[in-house]
């Protein structure tokens, strides 16, 4: 009888074994040649090259082979403790100890490897480029990072990293219309929005890292790009500012495109026109402000003085912003209870108040699943790009005052203007 092919294959628990062991060696090699670089040489050269480094991520990696997470604690005390006797011989030359906690970081790693190679090989390459990017790391945080910067970022890491995964995710509040998961995500992305605008006009300047900003940053949230982008709307960032806001309206235009092209295809076909009018309208009026004066000649490697640039993130118009989100959603829940079902087009101008792409996913759905026909599916998207352009209007007068609101409101009108004109050619 001829022998089957899968009885030849090695068994799964061998083969994954060997792929983990493997992995554990390139861990070791890769952290220590990056440390064989730093080690040194003579008499006062450092203990632990890419030979040590290597032994000991295999030496995790058998720990947990023998005898699972027990012995793997016993070889990283050892580890630890020979790390921490090499520091001491060492101390006078090198006063650090990233050499010795990356030895014992590297030990747990191999031992990670037998468990999930694939977290364990992106952790080991993650450690040996911090070790490798230690200068840069260094001369960024002393001399590029400013004192506020670095209370800002601490700032927005404690509410994405903390405050976002603690917030529950469950409708509270009145009528059950406030999700605090939901508004705690808004917040953050408010502040990631802001600091995104202030990281490119650092490293591009306003006249071309504010719109860019603008741009990318409208696939996420145009209504909240609008409202970061009026915090900047002061002095010479004002037109960078307001063009990267109108430019977060292409992406609307372009993100909902995506959306009814991946749930119902031909509903695309219907809204090509009012969509590519609506973005031309919305292209066209950001050159009216895209700012055409150049920086002044200066040294190729200079950057605007952060001082200039205000803070990363405004964290109170953060808060102001989401808490009218929250009343919309309140006054929607409470118009819906009142009224009663009216039908998709009082559903779409209700979700169009806080995201257009929304209202267009729920109406494809609809007509995907044959509960709209899809001649009365394009109403109902319009509509709500109609009312998400009210939005950002309440929104642009809230963050910028009447003068961003001015320059901003003519730009949403005329794009919507051209939406609507759209259907005519459709």
């Amino acid at each position: 009888m001829t022998p089957s092919y899968t009885a030849a294959m090695p068994s799964s628990p061998d083969f994954s074994t060997l792929i983990g062991l493997s992995v554990a060696l390139g861990i070791g090699l890769l952290v220590g040649a990056e440390r064989e670089r730093r080690k040194g040489s003579g008499p006062t050269r450092g203990a632990a090259g890419i030979r040590t480094f290597a032994v000991s991520s295999l030496l995790g990696a058998v720990a947990v082979l023998l005898g699972g997470g027990l012995l793997l604690a016993a070889v990283a005390l050892v580890t630890g403790a020979l790390a921490l006797v090499a520091y001491q011989r060492s101390r006078e030359q090198d006063p650090g100890m990233t050499t010795e906690i990356a030895l014992l970081l590297t030990c747990l790693l191999g031992g990670l490897a037998l468990r999930d190679a694939a977290l364990a090989a992106g952790l080991g390459a993650a450690l040996a480029a911090l070790l490798a990017a230690r200068k840069r790391l260094h001369h960024f945080v002393r001399s590029v990072l400013t004192e506020r910067e670095l209370h800002d970022a601490l700032l927005f890491s404690a509410a994405a990293l903390i405050v976002l995964p603690l917030a529950p995710d469950r409708f509270l509040g009145p009528l059950d219309a406030i999700n605090p998961h939901a508004i705690t995500q808004l917040i953050v992305l408010v502040m990631a929005v802001s600091a995104l605008g202030y990281v490119a006009t650092r490293a591009l300047g306003p006249r071309y890292g504010l719109p860019l900003a603008g741009f990318a940053a409208g696939f996420i949230s145009s209504t909240a790009t609008i409202h970061a982008m009026g915090r900047r709307a002061a002095g010479a960032q004002a037109d960078g500012a307001i063009a990267g806001a109108v430019l977060s309206s292409l992406a609307t235009m372009l993100q909902l495109a995506v959306v009814v092209a991946a749930l119902q295809p031909a509903l695309l076909q219907a809204l090509m026109w009012p969509l590519l009018l609506g973005a031309a309208a919305a292209c066209a009026y950001s050159l009216l402000f895209f700012p055409r004066k150049a920086p002044a000649p200066q040294d190729s490697n200079s950057r605007p003085d952060p001082a200039d640039l205000g803070r990363a993130f405004d964290l109170q118009g953060a808060l102001v912003f989401a808490a009218i989100v929250a009343g919309v959603l309140v006054v929607s829940a409470a118009l819906s209870a009142w009224l009663g079902a009216r039908g998709t087009l009082l559903a779409a101008a209700a979700t169009g108040l806080v995201d257009a792409h929304a209202t267009a996913a729920s109406v494809a759905s609809l007509v995907a699943a044959g509960k709209l026909p899809q001649d009365a599916a394009l109403w109902p998207i319009l509509v709500g790009l109609s009312t998400n352009a009210l939005m950002k209007a309440v929104v642009a007068f809230h963050a910028g005052g009447v003068s961003y609101a001015a320059r901003i409101v003519p730009g949403l009108v005329l794009m919507i203007a051209a939406v609507w004109l759209g259907v005519w050619f459709g």
